[in-house]
């Protein structure tokens, strides 16, 4: 009796104050149900981002020269773009993660190619094929083509962990009755592609799309021992999303016409864009440089106290790191400076990249301090920078003089943001308080998720 009222006090307690259920399971063997993590499309849509896993890999998401790439990354941005959302992509390298992430709710959708089975389908929803895929074995060609499965003999067949490909090996060698090796491993497919190359392993397996890819830049890698034939693989979304099931295969339906064989033949049929995006020291895939223009970049974030990849966000964002570019308005620079601003400044000559971005970094020094004391917080003043540096301080001010009108906090940036947006309706731009008249505000909201998203793709991508 002690017992029970003692385990009734401690599930009251725990349940009360959010404590994990596991402590429970383990101590008393009480199995709390879990809730499940429900946000179909219109929740998605009212937050206003949708969250995909994704892989890093010369198929799915990476760098070059400053811009975001990648198959599944331009399938995406159209997907986010037809649901009206901002697109966040989840690294994720581990295959069993991605679907961990997807029941906890950190992803809505995992964007990789994968194939259905029971285990992945329980909870979950495959949606239509995207297309169809062979699973390759890679080798090195001096190790001699395979024209049969005994030649494997006792050899280690290396394969990522979570993937369908040792499932299948393993089926192929109990019917033959082998003696090769399944191995699983915890790198992906190109990590283990790059270890063949280097001899560190005989044997690995990747989809025919990585395999491709790769064999576009390594010379001497063999890919033409089939494992399987082709497969349907798809992207999941959980269960209890079935809306935004039905709009992605609506979506896809569409894009399969055109848009999809479009850009599978941009990432995969194109051996020579392949090799440069893929081994040039500006992809993520092969260095650690965003662009030519890193060193001085990096100058400029010490100066201000930024990161550098939040420097170099604002410079892509501006320029494409092009220092002969020039706006409609007569901007210029890697900073798009107006003249005004580039001789208040001091830059005499906008296309020398050094004089440029460091007169860009003294203006934005300039905005720091407008801000700093009405706006103490770091992380919110950087947002006021960004959209200042876009439309003006004084359009920013005047939504921060409305915000403080009506009541809502000064120093939130996602307050603020509502009254800049609403600076285009008369009944705000011709309030009292307002110095600097109409502005399409909303533009400059939207800069400044831009340049963070770029920021978050480059935090992911390229280290510090």
């Amino acid at each position: 009796m002690k017992r029970a009222s003692i385990l009734f006090t401690l599930v009251f307690v725990l349940l009360f104050f959010g404590v994990q259920c596991t402590f429970l399971e383990k101590n008393f063997g009480v199995k709390l149900t879990k809730d499940t993590y429900i946000l179909d499309l219109p929740g998605i849509q009212k937050r206003g981002f949708i969250r995909a896993a994704v892989d890093n890999n010369t198929t799915g998401y990476y760098i070059y020269r400053g811009r975001r790439m990648g198959y599944e990354y331009e399938l995406l941005r159209d997907l986010a773009k037809r649901l009206d959302v901002q697109l966040r992509l989840v690294l994720v390298s581990d295959i069993d993660a991605a679907f961990d992430f997807l029941e906890n709710g950190k992803v809505d959708l995992i964007a990789m190619n994968l194939e259905e089975n029971p285990q992945r389908a329980l909870g979950n929803s495959f949606s239509i094929p995207l297309g169809n895929m062979k699973t390759l074995l890679v080798g090195r060609e001096k190790e001699g083509k395979i024209k049969s499965w005994e030649q494997l003999a006792n050899d280690t067949i290396f394969v990522r962990e979570g993937t369908v490909y040792q499932s299948k090996l393993t089926a192929i060698k109990d019917s033959l009755n082998l003696a090769f090796t399944v191995k699983a491993s915890k790198d992906q497919e190109e990590v283990l592609i790059d270890q063949v190359v280097n001899g560190q392993i005989k044997w690995t397996v990747a989809d025919q799309n990585i395999a491709m890819a790769n064999a576009t830049y390594y010379e001497g890698l063999d890919i033409s021992w089939k494992i399987s034939d082709e497969g349907k693989v798809a992207w999941v979304v959980r269960e209890n999303s079935p809306i935004l099931l039905e709009k992605l295969n609506e979506w896809m339906v569409e894009k399969q016409k055109r848009f999809i064989p479009d850009l599978y033949s941009k990432y995969f049929r194109n051996s020579k864009n392949s090799y440069f995006r893929n081994t040039s020291p500006f992809s993520s895939l092969a260095g650690n440089q965003i662009s030519e223009y890193d060193e001085i970049i990096k100058v400029g974030a010490e100066q201000l106290g930024w990161d550098w990849r939040l420097l170099a966000s604002l410079v892509y964002k501006e320029s494409r790191f092009d220092t002969t570019a020039t706006s409609y308005a007569g901007a210029q620079g890697l900073l798009q400076l107006m003249p005004v601003t580039l001789e208040r400044f001091g830059v005499t000559n906008p296309n020398d990249p050094q004089e440029s971005l460091l007169g860009g970094v003294r203006y934005l020094r300039y905005l720091d301090k407008f801000w700093i004391e009405r706006v103490p917080d770091v992380n919110e003043r950087l947002k006021f920078i960004l959209a200042s540096y876009n439309i003006g301080h004084g359009h920013v001010e005047d939504a921060w003089r409305l915000t403080l009108k009506y009541g809502k906090s000064t120093q939130s940036w996602s307050e603020v943001s509502q009254f800049l947006e609403l600076k285009s309706d008369p009944e705000y731009y011709k309030d009292p308080v307002v110095k600097s008249g109409f502005a399409k505000g909303h533009l400059a909201v939207n800069y400044v998720k831009d340049v963070l998203s770029i920021f978050q793709s480059y935090k992911s991508l390229v280290e510090h």
